[in-house]
């Protein structure tokens, strides 16, 4: 039986041009250029580069994408069909576009409303300015996409002229007519009823999908067109763009490639770097990758009902969709007062620790988080204050030193400079006491230092650790200065990250619970790599 060829599908990624309207993000010359890389890595088919002509930044793109090496992805320019009452010719935005790349793609109008109101011209003139533009660019450049502006809004006031654009375009010969949802308020059922209408009216003309998120239906939107024989996608990594947001190629390009089982540029190595590739922009753009993304998101394949822990035990197929190593990412198992015996034995050995199911230390560290979570603290986000209090319970933890004091002293010395803080601790380790102190910036940091000052002399491998991150959640919120406050501490060293937590109604205590919790890690994992 001969085996069915895949239908090929464009990706076309405008993250440079709709990514950067979003209102947090903004793109300096040196991130548009590593964005352009890693979305060739990735296999991404076009990258658009922005509007030639409109912004000097763009055009300084443009500039220096000519000196872009380049494996598989190619750059594109976006501009508008030509101005009323001139031929495309004559029209220097177009030929703005023709100089910057020999990929472009334009946007024409294809709701009457916009037509008359935005354009103010006439609906024949509308459809002279989308024809001749086409023609012109197909017949200087070598390929020439059609956004079809506003389509589903025009199409829905007006059919059969909505119908009549693409027409324009697909007659001048455009390689693609991809139907714009640029209001973002169409949803799914009315995206399949259109697109079936229009596949009945203009037989064979390749359709691609360019949809915005303000009804949270982009990415729904953009795969009913495909499931419908759509042969290109436009869209943003993460979904940035103006408003709420373009469709999401990030789970455009999962969903296309392993449950539609589309071909795409992008094969099953490239596919495992998508979460990585995800979290790089993020960098590039300053934004902090968002936990509950679908596919690469922290929070994607992570489990924290008891009874879903199980049943993960058994098949992973029971509570996740894919296989999560397939776009990069992988499961993870929280502890909560949610949680169950089956999570803490998934967490165990996740840590390489052996435990014997029916071990009465499981029940009691299972015992001992809702109890402790229910004074505030959260060991989903901390996984190395559980690590420890886990190999407590289990007898596989030794107490490295004792705190014998620590004071904290903030001076405010001149008005236009920032308080001096400086710490004092005394220590024993092994009966030895160390009596040592340490100025930072905050407490907290002097805290951190004076702590590791001490402990170095003992423990030199505490040297390469560093406060990465500090977090303070205060709990309840609504009891102001008497209220709990929990601290989240992130450390590192040049391996690994890890975070700890503490809680208490003083910050400095909950601080300093953090703090050892976090130096004792990793004097833990030295000891047991025989580093001690």
């Amino acid at each position: 039986m001969k085996k069915e060829k895949k239908r090929q599908l464009v990706i076309y990624d405008t993250t440079l041009r709709d990514g950067t309207q979003a209102e947090e993000i903004s793109l300096q010359m040196t991130d548009k250029i590593n964005i352009a890389h890693k979305l060739d890595e990735l296999g991404v088919d076009f990258i658009e580069g922005g509007w030639p002509g409109s912004n000097p930044k763009d055009m300084e793109f443009f500039e220096a994408a000519r000196d872009l090496r380049l494996d598989y992805s190619r750059i594109a320019a976006f501009g508008s069909t030509r101005r009323k009452g001139i031929k495309a010719a004559d029209d220097p935005q177009i030929q703005a576009l023709l100089r910057a790349a020999d990929v472009v793609t334009i946007f024409g109008k294809s709701w009457h409303l916009h037509v008359k109101e935005a354009l103010r011209t006439t609906l024949e003139e509308n459809l002279d300015m989308i024809h001749d533009s086409v023609s012109y660019l197909k017949a200087n450049a070598d390929i020439v996409f059609y956004d079809a502006e506003h389509f589903f809004d025009g199409y829905k006031d007006n059919p059969r002229y909505a119908v009549k654009t693409l027409q324009a375009a697909h007659d001048a010969g455009a390689d693609c007519l991809v139907l714009c949802d640029t209001n973002g308020g169409t949803l799914p059922s009315e995206i399949a009823q259109i697109v079936g209408d229009v596949q009945s009216k203009l037989k064979g003309a390749p359709l691609g999908a360019h949809m915005h998120n303000d009804s949270e239906c982009a990415v729904a939107n953009s795969l009913v067109l495909l499931q419908m024989g759509g042969v290109h996608v436009q869209g943003t990594i993460n979904g940035w763009g103006e408003r709420c947001g373009n469709a999401n190629l990030v789970s455009i390009i999962p969903a296309a490639v392993l449950k539609m089982g589309l071909e795409t540029g992008i094969d099953e190595k490239k596919l495992g770097r998508l979460r990585e590739l995800s979290r790089a922009i993020s960098e590039f753009a300053n934004m902090a990758p968002y936990s509950h993304q679908p596919y690469v998101g922290r929070s994607a394949f992570a489990h924290k009902g008891g009874v879903h822990v199980s049943a993960m035990q058994r098949n992973r197929r029971t509570y996740e969709h894919i296989d999560p190593s397939t776009v990069g990412n992988r499961t993870r198992v929280l502890l909560s007062d949610l949680s169950g015996r089956s999570n803490v034995i998934y967490k165990a050995m996740e840590f390489g620790v052996e435990v014997d199911e029916k071990d009465p230390a499981i029940a009691a560290v299972l015992d001992q988080i809702k109890d402790l979570e229910n004074r505030g603290f959260l060991y989903e986000s901390a996984e190395g204050s559980f690590e420890l209090l886990l190999k407590k319970a289990l007898g596989k933890h030794r107490r490295f030193f004792g705190l014998k004091g620590f004071r904290v002293i903030d001076e405010k010395r001149e008005w236009d400079r920032p308080p001096l803080s400086e710490a004092t601790i005394m220590v024993e380790v092994e009966g030895n006491t160390e009596h040592t102190a340490a100025v930072g910036q905050g407490p907290v940091d002097a805290m951190d230092r004076a702590l590791r000052k001490a402990l170095t002399k003992f423990y030199p491998v505490l040297e390469d650790v560093r406060l990465i991150d500090y977090k303070v959640r205060i709990l309840p919120e609504d009891k102001g200065t008497a209220a709990v406050t929990r601290v989240i501490i992130e450390s590192g060293d040049r391996e690994t990250k890890w975070s700890t937590v503490g809680v208490s109604d003083n910050i400095l205590e909950a601080s300093w619970q953090a703090l050892v919790d976090s130096i004792e890690y990793k004097l833990l994992r030295e000891e047991e790599k025989g580093a001690l």
